[in-house]
């Protein structure tokens, strides 16, 4: 096992966590569920409202749930080129967060709209620290096919 077989694992891990929260408890405030924001218990109080954000909410989900089996594919099939490339497209899509998503959760947060407030400070810093990972993984890992 290598270190970005571990690395794989890790995040299949946290977002399997994610994927559970979402389909099984949405309203928690555990493992980025969307219990933090306000406006989910705001919109039970339209049932048409309500079934909107569940809808988008299991679309998350499922997109997640789609993205943790392609990894799982990666991980158990995928040669070490494979994996290193995939990395980089993890880094890719997990940065894309920082284009439309950061600025609406940190406007939100700054608006009284986020329990706990500053939550969009930990989850910016806690995806930060996501893509740093990955890029040491692929650092130390490529050496061997440059």
């Amino acid at each position: 096992m290598n270190y970005l077989d571990i690395i794989f694992i890790i995040f299949i891990i946290i977002e399997s966590a994610n994927v559970l929260a979402l389909y099984f408890a949405p309203g928690s405030k555990m493992f980025n569920a969307v219990g933090i924001f306000k406006a989910w218990e705001h919109s039970k109080e339209q049932p048409d409202v309500h079934d909107f954000a569940k809808y988008l909410v299991y679309w998350v989900a499922g997109s997640k749930l789609i993205f943790i089996c392609l990894l799982v594919v990666i991980l158990f099939f995928g040669n070490e080129l494979t994996k290193l490339i995939s990395i980089l497209a993890m880094v890719i899509s997990i940065a894309s967060f920082y284009w439309k998503l950061f600025p609406l959760i940190r406007k939100m947060d700054k608006a009284d709209q986020i329990d706990p407030k500053n939550y969009s400070k930990v989850l910016g810093v806690m995806i930060t620290v996501i893509i740093l990972v990955f890029l040491a993984a692929f650092v130390i890992s490529a050496p061997a096919w440059i």
